[in-house]
């Protein structure tokens, strides 16, 4: 977990509480010296997981036998990965306090958390859930839908029309695509109202960013089922091929599952192929962060969205011959 640490006191308990977490595996830490505002915006901005501050008087309350607190914010935009993080912040916690109850002689110190968790306050598994199927919905059903618009052609053989029209590859693929498009065009405004009304999912931020980039996601999604029927010729092999290149990466690589962070080696890699990831990220910043445009990491998700929606369609219009082959 990416652990931002507010050391205010910088005496010699409140380091050994600070080296415990950057001992430890399960986090990595980053001490800094900024303003409590400043350092929740990189939680926002979706840079850092976890922050702790350390009050000044941290060390001056231990050795009179005080209680103590220190702050700790926790992004819960995932319920159970939030209460994860939450109990291993507790263990490095009780591990430094157990390493001071030695040095003060056996005089127990108490430090007590005070616990904020972000974006999901209640802790539902709604909020958690639902944005993240709302990028799996419009991932699987367009691209199957449009899977078989071309290859049905190939297998009633109508494709020789095509092949003997003056039509160009570029009006084809519109033909094709736009139907689809203005369907489920429908669906992005149907899910945002289960979400927000049947589900009760907050919605914190733009809803006019969660349409638009919803439309260049549909694009990217109808593109991958125009793909898959171009280079395939029947249609059972058009939907099987599909749900493969949709289903499994959709569930594994969109973070709903497993925070990409948290994975390693090739499949950390194959996250970041799929589209998938970068539209959830927004879809969760709409609904339950609400930074919008503000953050940085926002902006380039839709630079990368828009980059693969115009790659694919440039790709699709490549691979399709006006020729029987």
């Amino acid at each position: 977990a990416r652990t931002l640490i507010i050391d205010n006191d910088q005496s010699h308990y409140s380091q050994l509480l600070v080296s415990k977490f950057e001992h430890s595996k399960y986090f990595e830490a980053t001490i800094e010296k900024r303003g409590e505002a400043k350092a929740l915006d990189e939680i926002h901005k979706a840079k850092s997981d976890i922050l702790i501050i350390i009050p000044e008087s941290f060390e001056k309350r231990l050795l009179h036998g005080q209680s103590t607190q220190i702050g700790v914010f926790v992004d819960a935009a995932f319920p159970m990965r939030g209460s994860t993080m939450e109990s291993y912040v507790k263990g490095v916690v009780l591990d430094a306090a157990s390493e001071m109850l030695e040095r003060l002689g056996g005089k127990m110190p108490t430090i007590s958390i005070n616990q904020r968790t972000l974006f999901n306050q209640a802790m539902r598994d709604e909020d958690a859930i639902v944005p993240g199927l709302i990028g799996l919905v419009l991932l699987i059903a367009p691209a199957i839908l449009a899977a078989l618009l071309i290859v049905k052609e190939k297998e009633k053989g109508t494709i020789f029309n095509f092949y003997a029209s003056p039509v160009s590859k570029g009006e084809f693929i519109a033909a094709k695509l736009i139907p689809v498009f203005l369907l489920h065009s429908i669906n992005i405004f149907i899910l945002f109202l289960w979400a927000t009304y049947l589900f009760e999912v907050p919605c914190r931020g733009s809803f006019l960013l969660y349409w638009l980039t919803s439309e260049l996601y549909l694009i990217i999604s109808l593109s991958i089922g125009m793909l898959i029927s171009i280079i395939t010729r029947t249609q059972i092999v058009a939907v099987v091929l599909t749900v493969i290149v949709t289903i499994i990466p959709g569930f594994l690589y969109s973070g709903i599952l497993m925070p990409i962070s948290s994975m390693v080696g090739v499949s950390r890699y194959e996250a970041h192929v799929f589209p998938v990831m970068y539209y959830n990220h927004i879809l969760y910043d709409v609904f339950l962060v609400g930074e919008g445009l503000a953050s940085s990491k926002t902006e380039l998700y839709i630079l990368i969205l828009a980059f693969y929606a115009f790659t694919m369609l440039t790709l699709g219009s490549f691979l399709l011959k006006k020729e029987l082959r």
